[in-house]
């Protein structure tokens, strides 16, 4: 009987305890929810808000660059230009889904290709920031068995590792089986034992290469010991509420993702290259790219002199105007007017970031039906600064 008894307290005090651990775990999660939700509300805080004349004039310019360029409704994906994160002028036309006939919506994900590499990039300068990384740090020390040595996270970032593109080496005979869904991993593998040489000597100079950021993303799931979809959910999308923004998973999401068409609105296919993340495969919307850059260029979430250290041009061996930072391109003129940006093409689909700091604009465009008019937007800068672009240029994308 007094064993039962002792029994019976025991159990009593153990109950207490863990009652009071999830008493005090839940208040820890519930303050640190309240502490997230106002850093989330503070890194998206807008500026001064907008005049209604200011409104209006610039309204109207973007109205008839957008009419003109797109019309009867032929941009078939979302697009907004946005001041001080206060939007001036958007809109969403066309179809999500040509066979279900689902319309494009402002909360319609579409595939951004390559300006996925702008998120990636600021993912990494994350991890920089929280001292996970270095600049100079080199990739062999992070991934094992990458085979070249010299090749750095700088380097990576600015596409200046001499790195063949894993789409053209995969395509020769018996370096992959095409039947099968190429991963991040595999592209390792195979520069690693299929003597897959370098282009040129590391740091030399430039070459566009989206096996570098296919890199970048293995970096990411070594460093936080996550998969690189979470990782980026808990550094970039939950913070910036990006709630319409998701890293495509091809078995999870291949039946439901927005699809990509060609110009007469036949479906483009997916194929092995599609299970690929870092380079592309972020899934986004317009007003979600705008709490992304309007996230990033706020000292809350980001610190200025490491972003800084993105907008300068790393590629300098030949004059000329375009440039490559880190994870963003940019046109440097003479004058000393920078002009920041970065596109996408991936199947059907184009995308177009712009970002001014100095006037603290953001345009974007996303399209999921194949259209280079999507490039075009960047002409709408010169309506908010010295920019030598002009509204009515029908020149080719750069």
């Amino acid at each position: 009987m007094i064993f039962i008894k002792k029994a019976n307290i025991l159990q009593i005090l153990m109950l207490s305890l863990v009652l009071g651990s999830c008493k005090q775990k839940n208040e820890s999660t519930t303050a640190l929810e309240e502490t997230t939700k106002t850093k989330k509300v503070e890194l998206i805080k807008k500026g001064p808000k907008l005049s209604e004349s200011y409104i209006a004039s610039k309204k109207s310019s973007i109205t008839h660059f957008y009419n003109k360029n797109w019309p009867h409704n032929s941009l078939n994906g979302g697009f907004l230009v946005a001041k001080n994160g206060h939007i001036i002028f958007e809109k969403y036309e066309g179809l999500a889904n040509y066979k279900t006939k689902q319309e494009m919506t402002s909360s319609t994900p579409l595939h951004i290709a390559s300006v996925s590499k702008v998120i990636t990039a600021t993912a990494v300068l994350k991890l920089i920031d929280q001292k996970k990384l270095s600049l100079d740090q080199k990739l062999n020390t992070i991934l094992k068995g990458f085979p070249y040595p010299d090749v750095t996270i700088k380097t990576l970032l600015s596409h200046r590792t001499g790195m063949r593109n894993y789409a053209y080496f995969t395509e020769k005979k018996g370096i992959w089986d095409r039947h099968k869904i190429l991963t991040n991993q595999d592209i390792l593998t195979i520069m690693a034992t299929k003597g897959i040489d370098l282009e040129f000597k590391t740091d030399t100079r430039f070459s566009y290469c989206n096996t570098n950021y296919a890199m970048l993303a293995l970096v990411i799931e070594k460093v936080t010991g996550l998969p690189y979809k979470k990782a980026m959910e808990q550094i970039i999308f939950k913070p910036l509420e990006m709630n319409d923004t998701y890293v495509f998973d091809y078995e999870k999401d291949k039946e439901t993702a927005t699809p990509s068409y060609k110009g007469n609105f036949s479906k483009v296919n997916l194929d092995y290259l599609d299970g690929i993340y870092g380079d592309k495969n972020i899934y986004s919307t317009p007003r979600d790219l705008l709490k992304f850059d309007m996230g990033r260029n706020s000292p809350e979430f980001f610190p200025a002199k490491l972003l800084q250290k993105a907008f300068i041009g790393y590629s300098n061996e030949h004059k000329g105007k375009n440039n490559y930072g880190l994870g963003i391109r940019m046109m440097n003129w003479p004058t000393g007017q920078n002009f920041y940006f970065h596109n996408g093409w991936w199947h059907g689909n184009t995308s177009a970031y712009i970002t001014l700091p100095e006037e603290k604009v953001t345009i974007i465009a996303l399209s999921n039906k194949f259209n280079r008019m999507t490039y075009k937007v960047r002409n709408l800068s010169a309506l908010f600064g010295d920019y030598p672009f002009k509204l009515e240029d029908d020149g080719k994308e750069e």
